[in-house]
């Protein structure tokens, strides 16, 4: 972990297995926020790369997680996009600009703030890769 006047920052990697997948993380982001130490701020999730966002969504089961990939799949359909000529992931590209590369969250007394239904999610739309890159940074 990186540490500069005020803020921390870390930098951790996962491994994706499918196309389109969304990719829980949570568990990771508390661990650096308890690591950290910091009781009230901010925390930065984001998702190094074009075609990789963040989100957060229910994790109760993985109806809501199917959904938004079967969703984003419907309304950016692959194949039929201007970048396709270039590497064939224009849908890739749209499906991230979308969702965002980012999402900040408070830090209530030491903890991440989210509900009891929130879980932050990795999407990958050009997948499998062997290392994706997620930033963290609290403040």
């Amino acid at each position: 972990m990186v540490q500069s006047g005020l803020s921390m920052q870390k930098v951790f990697q996962i491994s994706t297995h499918n196309q389109n997948g969304l990719y829980d993380i949570t568990q990771v982001v508390e661990k650096i926020i308890s690591d950290s130490s910091v009781q009230t701020g901010m925390v930065n999730v984001y998702a190094q790369g074009a075609t990789a966002a963040i989100m957060i969504q229910e994790n109760w089961d993985e109806s809501v997680q199917t959904d938004v990939i079967t969703l984003l799949n419907k309304l950016i359909p692959s194949g039929i996009w201007e970048h396709d000529k270039q590497d064939g992931n224009g849908d890739a590209h749209l499906k991230a600009g979308i969702v965002g590369p980012s999402e900040t969250i408070p830090i209530i007394n030491g903890k991440i703030g989210l509900s009891t239904w929130q879980n932050i999610f990795f999407c990958e739309f050009d997948g499998p890769r062997h290392q994706r890159n997620i930033v963290v940074t609290i403040s």
